[in-house]
């Protein structure tokens, strides 16, 4: 399937499941647990006051391999002026790509969405692991920090009684 019939096709609305496509645009479906949710709103909330761009979730990115959903994106204002109109998804990766891992999810799909994101034009790609440690990488390998973002907090705290990042 293409993905704008994946969009607007009426039987896959309102699923509690992340949809994406493989490279043979087969439909993939991840079930959502509270938890992503709740690290993937921590990290928008974070870029929330950086003025030079945008913060999106769920964002669909169309790679080699079939559209894939980045739990969370950011791009700079040009970037998104360079990728503007009514499309399905981007055809290009923003700056920055963001994967909450799920139990679901392997380490090898992780290192293979990676990839997908860098060829895309992902400038770096960060994960966050299922007790909020968070590594960054760029096309070159792994970070201490976010070269783009250096203040980013190597770890997301999503307990309700712990108000900090």
């Amino acid at each position: 399937m293409e993905w704008r019939e994946v969009v607007e096709h009426p039987s896959l609305q309102d699923l509690p499941f992340k949809i994406e496509t493989n490279q043979w645009g087969e439909i993939v479906m991840t079930p959502a647990t509270l938890g992503h949710s709740k690290y993937q709103r921590r990290i928008i909330k974070w870029f929330d006051g950086f003025q030079q761009g945008d913060v999106l979730s769920e964002c669909p990115i169309q790679t080699s391999e079939g559209v894939k959903v980045a739990d969370v994106a950011w791009g700079s204002f040009a970037f998104f002026k360079q990728n503007q109109g009514d499309m399905p998804c981007l055809p290009e990766s923003p700056e920055i790509v963001i994967e909450v891992k799920s139990s679901s999810n392997t380490d090898n799909e992780m290192e293979r969405k990676k990839g997908l994101y860098f060829q895309a034009g992902a400038k770096e790609v960060w994960s966050c692991d299922k007790q909020g440690t968070m590594r960054f990488f760029n096309p070159q390998g792994e970070l201490e920090r976010s070269g783009l973002f250096r203040e980013f907090p190597g770890h997301i705290a999503i307990d309700i009684n712990v108000d900090v990042m």
